[in-house]
């Protein structure tokens, strides 16, 4: 297997570490004044009272945002998005794989992701959106699960803790439940999967 790198032409152009920094920078501000709008928007639907001096507070805040919003749009404005690799430093050139690591690499992706995206298609019937079930499937993939084999029965039931919501629960519970029936086993002591919720 290879794991080396190769230096890619000084030529090519990628994006400015500098004016990525600054896009992130932008939108990190509008999702912030998106939040505080929606905030301000949700108590103004209300019917009850809505104390003055927190709506002023609040309104401050998205004014001093939206002046720091500007600046930074200024900014990247003035700045190059892309620039030649040879004006980078070292330590911020990208490297590239040589072509067998990389192949290697964008197989595992590939399978990864063709993995998930059945996943979703198993869920999907038990969410209304395909976004909900995609978001789901991420969440699984890093929740944590407790492991027991069992020797004598030569199953290893993998158990997965519970979701944020109920109605997550029972989307993963009918997805656990399809999975049990195919009956995977794992591919080293062939023990039969057994999936369930903690």
């Amino acid at each position: 297997m290879q794991y080396e790198s190769e230096e890619l032409p000084g030529t090519l152009e990628v994006i400015n570490p500098a004016w990525r920094t600054l896009d992130k920078s932008i939108k990190e501000k509008l999702r912030q004044i998106r939040k505080l709008q929606a905030k301000e928007g949700a108590e103004s639907l209300r019917s009850e009272e809505i104390d003055i001096q927190v709506r002023a507070e609040r309104l401050e805040d998205i004014q001093a945002l939206e002046a720091d919003l500007a600046t930074l749009r200024v900014q990247r404005r003035q700045m190059t998005r892309k620039v030649p690799l040879s004006s980078l430093p070292d330590s911020e050139r990208p490297q590239q794989l040589l072509p067998l690591g990389k192949l290697l690499t964008d197989t595992v992706k590939m399978i990864a992701y063709r993995a998930k995206t059945a996943l979703v298609g198993l869920l999907r019937p038990h969410l209304e959106k395909e976004a909900d079930a995609r978001a789901l499937i991420r969440e699984l993939f890093v929740s944590s699960a407790d492991l027991v084999p069992n020797e004598e029965e030569n199953t290893l039931t993998i158990r997965i803790h519970r979701m944020a919501c109920p109605a997550h629960d029972h989307a993963i519970s009918a997805l656990l439940a399809e999975l049990n029936q195919l009956s995977f086993c794992h591919p080293e002591t062939q023990a039969r999967l057994i999936y369930t919720l903690a």
